[in-house]
């Protein structure tokens, strides 16, 4: 029988000891994927005891919070009581975004005497990006002076695909040209649906709705003039990490923690969230918005957060945790 993850995390509990280093990353699987908001509360109450239970034994409990809340949240009191229990629990809380404390605060407070910040890294060395823009982009068929907006993850209506779609469809170059849109990632029948519903006319896409290997991800991103992330909700983006990885410019909602956290930097530009549609379609009609970017402002980023240097970080953190 298949194990979830929240009796694999139960099981991981059982098993640690003194000395033993406890990580949690995502909650989501313990309290959301329950049945009920019976069993989801059970299953917050059973996660308190065997934490507290570890930690008489010695076991330390690290709590890395990704997300403001789950994506997909069907059992909010229960997540709620989770994220309090964690705060409770953790010796460490690590956060990626310096403004994660302020942005949860309405739902769990944080303290500040256990919080490190390590930022994200980059994805430097992981995925293989030796394929060439020029064969990146003729594997797609563009054109050399075809802009090609992409986005690339799973595809989720908290993602704003229905405001990329409709930003899309009203944007067109100083030259009369059309974008061509690039839309890659895993999706549910509902998203998909979605897309078919709000295709823009006269635009030429590309999609893929499946989760991409990542012996592809580079020839998607390098074929990109730009990578667009019309988020509804977000706190920390691998996506946009990877997007600098791979030298491509970004676009991101222009909300006010990430305009403090990435507003120096040249490659990345904010559509208005209070006019989402006409501010993004204005930017993906500028075909000279990032003309002064270049691969040296893309090194500098990536370099300072390297998987080596976020990984002595983090180890550091652990190596202070155990003393």
């Amino acid at each position: 029988m298949e194990r979830s993850a929240y009796s694999s995390l139960l099981a991981s509990l059982a098993a640690l000891g003194d000395g033993d280093v406890l990580h949690i990353h995502w909650t989501a699987p313990i309290a959301q994927s329950a049945r009920s908001h019976r069993e989801a509360a059970k299953r917050v109450r059973t996660v308190e005891k065997e934490l507290a239970e570890a930690r008489r034994r010695g076991v330390r409990v690290v709590w890395t919070v990704h997300n403001r809340l789950p994506h997909e949240l069907t059992h909010l009191e229960a997540e709620r009581r989770l994220y309090a229990v964690l705060a409770g629990a953790a010796d460490l809380i690590h956060v990626m975004a310096p403004a994660t404390a302020e942005l949860v605060s309405d739902v769990v407070t944080l303290p500040p005497e256990k919080i490190v910040l390590i930022p994200h890294p980059s994805y430097l060395g992981v995925y293989d990006s030796d394929i060439s823009r020029q064969a990146a982009r003729e594997s797609f068929g563009l054109q050399p002076d075809d802009r090609a907006i992409l986005f690339l993850g799973q595809i989720r209506p908290y993602k704003g695909i229905d405001l990329l779609l409709e930003a899309t469809a009203k944007a067109e170059g100083a030259d009369g040209r059309r974008p061509v849109l690039l839309l890659a990632g895993s999706a549910t029948p509902e998203s998909i649906a979605q897309y078919d519903a709000l295709k823009p006319a006269g635009i030429r896409t590309v999609t893929a709705f499946e989760p991409v290997p990542d012996a592809e991800v580079a020839r998607w991103y390098r074929a990109a003039d730009v990578a667009v992330f019309p988020y509804r909700a977000i706190l920390n983006s691998g996506s946009l990490h990877l997007a600098a990885t791979m030298n491509v410019p970004a676009i991101l909602p222009g909300l006010p923690h990430l305009r403090e956290q990435f507003g120096a930097e040249p490659w990345v530009s904010f559509f208005d969230v209070g006019s989402a549609v006409e501010s993004l379609s204005a930017l993906l009609s500028d075909a000279n918005l990032f003309a002064q970017v270049s691969d040296v402002d893309f090194e500098r980023f990536n370099d300072a957060i390297s998987p080596w240097t976020v990984s002595l970080a983090y180890r550091e953190a652990l190596r202070r945790l155990s003393a």
